[in-house]
């Protein structure tokens, strides 16, 4: 399985077969910059090129869109995984001291404890 990105899997490919990004970029019919784009995964190859890169690149349509698309979002990732688990810390604190004082009803902290567990469900399947 290829564990490389797709700008990753490209730039090698093209560089296996002795091309610059130019050269690539001539058989395209695009920029230069686009293939940069696509090599540093600011951009994507339209859909449309997908067939023409792939041979050009020699290497089938399935291998090239099998490609990981590597995740700019990572700075937003990381602020979901905290807030998913900050939810569930503050619901899972607030059920017990709420109990402690006797504040609460159960109906209110099987609510709470229910949000508590879905949050932490969601953080485990997006990061699994």
């Amino acid at each position: 399985m290829n564990n490389k990105n797709i700008g990753e899997l490209i730039s090698s490919l093209r560089k296996a077969k002795g091309m610059t990004q130019y050269d690539l970029a001539v058989k395209m019919n695009i920029t230069d910059k686009a293939v940069s784009k696509w090599e540093r995964n600011l951009s994507y190859p339209d859909i449309s090129s997908i067939s023409k890169l792939s041979e050009i690149l020699g290497v089938t349509v399935e291998e090239l869109l099998n490609a990981k698309v590597k995740s700019n979002n990572n700075k937003y990732n990381k602020i979901i995984n905290i807030a998913l688990l900050g939810i569930s810390l503050a619901m899972g604190i607030s059920v017990l001291v709420t109990n402690i004082l006797n504040k609460i009803d159960i109906k209110s902290s099987v609510m709470m404890l229910s949000l508590c567990s879905t949050c932490i469900a969601i953080y485990l399947l997006k990061n699994n």
